[in-house]
């Protein structure tokens, strides 16, 4: 592993952390909050790549489970991976593989069209996959009560995407050498 990756893995696990000074909101009922740092992953993933992404995303979780306050409201700890929020936190280093994964597989090709699905596909369709399951399993709910709860995330997930878009395209447009 060079200092560069090391630099990355750092710099977007730190990113991440930063996310979480933007006040959070809970949902009621599921008691996950919506937070700006499901946006790290999906930075991670565009800008660092599959591994250096993935990676900065177990950085973060490692920092978490260790008791640091790097979720939004100063929370941190080993409980919150065994409460609501704990899917879509370990997802994290999933969606930032995937979306680094097809973000490289489409990089000479990247157009708003194709970006936006990607991030979706990683940022949203990945986390909401492990996160809902897990939701059911920890609250004692259906899966399908699980995920209509989650719809509340939808409206803001959405236009997360589409600001993560805009900034990794101005980012990799000032930045063509990033790979």
């Amino acid at each position: 592993m060079s200092t560069k990756d090391i630099v990355y893995i750092a710099l977007f696990a730190a990113m991440t952390a930063a996310l979480g000074l933007f006040p959070a909101f809970n949902l009621p009922v599921i008691g996950v909050p919506i937070t700006a740092q499901s946006m790290g992953c999906m930075f991670a993933g565009a800008i660092a790549g599959a591994k250096r992404g993935a990676l900065a995303m177990v950085l973060f979780d490692l920092l978490v489970a260790m008791g640091l306050p790097l979720l939004a409201g100063g929370r941190g700890g080993f409980g919150i991976f065994i409460g609501p929020s704990g899917g879509f936190i370990l997802a994290w280093p999933l969606a930032a593989l995937l979306i680094g994964w097809l973000y490289r597989r489409s990089l000479r090709s990247l157009t708003w069209v194709k970006e936006l699905p990607i991030v979706a596909l990683g940022g949203l369709g990945l986390i909401y996959s492990m996160g809902i399951p897990w939701i059911a399993a920890v609250a004692g709910i259906s899966l399908k009560q699980a995920g209509v709860a989650s719809l509340g995330f939808l409206p803001g997930d959405l236009v997360k995407v589409v600001l993560v878009v805009a900034i990794v395209r101005t980012v990799r447009r000032a930045w063509p050498t990033l790979e």
